[in-house]
């Protein structure tokens, strides 16, 4: 079917083609290789002067389904499946910078790609600069001669702090610096930063996408031009995404729509009885009104997102009983479940950053993340409840 103006219709109604089966939903294409008619065609397609498929490490009907409707999704001309999310992060750097370049990026990051920055890229001879994102007056003065991307995730994990996407592109349009931006929290529903001018989108697409904890996978998606080099580099590394997986993900973008309403309704309910309890320090939800960014979070975002932040009175010590008095939420480093998930992200995300680079990242010794699944709010908070008065 042609491309739907309506989100939701797309992400229902676009598919790979029918077989002479004239299946209605799309079957696992589970093959490693695909044949051809004769040795022209054979030829033809090799030479990308025909299309076809030639091997699932290179292409597949299910992936190429998923990259379609996801491409659909964020106004992206073309992307590419990812075998996990950080291999998605991964390729979106490295097929771009080269030794002797240099990236800028917030402090505010995920752990592992902090990690992925100072422990692997350095290897390299890819310099870096963190910069705090809610310092915009202080980015311009650390672009260097030889900066070639910004990259950042908004909002922030787990601090849910954001960064300003129209600013952020025009400050790369200036310095003809490459935008690449983790869109993994807010979801194509909420946010699309290509329509602001970011050059790449990535998404760890076993958080929301999937939305059920089932699958590690993940995403790139760009224009054509923007992600030609990626897509090279993929083919000739293989972190590819099984058909399987890949059938999943299309699956689960049916209901991407509602899941995300669901999550962002249950997530503001929670943030808004969390900040009225006496006995949490502070909450961080980018539509509450208290958020220090809650105006740009109006104007960027759809809806304030699946992810709340908050630090009970008592620091660590009170945190980790709080965690162990739950009964209904999982403790688990996931999110995106349509279960209701809990991390403390100083032993467990972000575990392996010093504790300097944890209070630079914004992650003090006590925050703990939720991420707010599909239950009835009713029982996420009496959970909570019950545990903060354990505790």
């Amino acid at each position: 079917m042609n491309k739907s103006e309506k989100f939701e219709t797309n992400c229902i109604r676009i598919q790979a083609g029918r077989s002479q089966h004239k299946e209605h939903s799309v079957p696992v294409y589970q093959t490693s290789s695909f044949v051809f008619s004769n040795a022209e065609e054979a030829r033809d397609v090799f030479a990308e002067i025909a299309e076809g498929h030639i091997y699932t490490r290179y292409s597949n009907p299910n992936s190429d389904e998923f990259i379609q409707k996801l491409c659909a999704l964020e106004g992206a001309e073309d992307g590419i499946a990812t075998s996990s999310g950080m291999a998605a992060v991964f390729l979106s750097m490295i097929a771009i910078l080269q030794p002797g370049d240099h990236l800028l990026a917030p402090k505010q990051l995920f752990g592992t790609t902090y990690l992925l920055i100072t422990n692997v890229l350095s290897r390299w001879g890819i310099s870096h600069t963190f910069v705090d994102c809610r310092d915009t007056a202080s980015w311009e003065k650390h672009i260097l001669p030889t900066t070639k991307m910004i990259y950042a995730e908004t909002p922030s994990n787990p601090g849910l702090e954001l960064i300003d996407l129209k600013w952020m592109c025009r400050l790369a349009e200036k310095h003809g610096l490459y935008v690449v931006i983790d869109n993994c929290f807010a979801t194509p529903y909420i946010q699309n930063p290509l329509k602001y001018g970011a050059d790449l989108v990535i998404h760890s697409a076993t958080k929301f996408i999937d939305g059920q904890g089932r699958t590690i996978s993940g995403a790139v998606l760009g224009s054509r031009e923007s992600i030609k080099d990626v897509k090279l580099l993929a083919r000739i590394i293989g972190p590819t995404m099984s058909p399987y997986t890949a059938w999943l993900l299309s699956k689960s973008l049916e209901t991407l729509a509602v899941r995300m309403e669901r999550h962002c309704s249950n997530a503001l309910a929670l943030a808004q009885y969390l900040e009225k309890n006496k006995e949490v320090e502070w909450v961080r939800y980018p539509f509450l009104p208290s958020h220090p960014q809650y105006k740009l979070a109006k104007k960027q975002m759809k809806l304030g997102g699946g992810l709340v932040s908050f630090e009970l009175k008592g620091g660590i010590k009170r945190s980790m009983k709080f965690i162990n008095a739950l009964k209904l939420l999982s403790l688990t480093p996931n999110l995106g479940d349509s279960r209701t998930t809990i991390t403390h992200p100083t032993t467990t995300t972000h575990s392996k950053l010093t504790s300097e680079e944890r209070k630079e990242s914004g992650v003090t010794d006590g925050m703990i993340r939720i991420a707010v699944g599909l239950e009835h709010i009713d029982d996420i908070i009496a959970d909570i409840e019950q545990a903060i008065k354990k505790t």
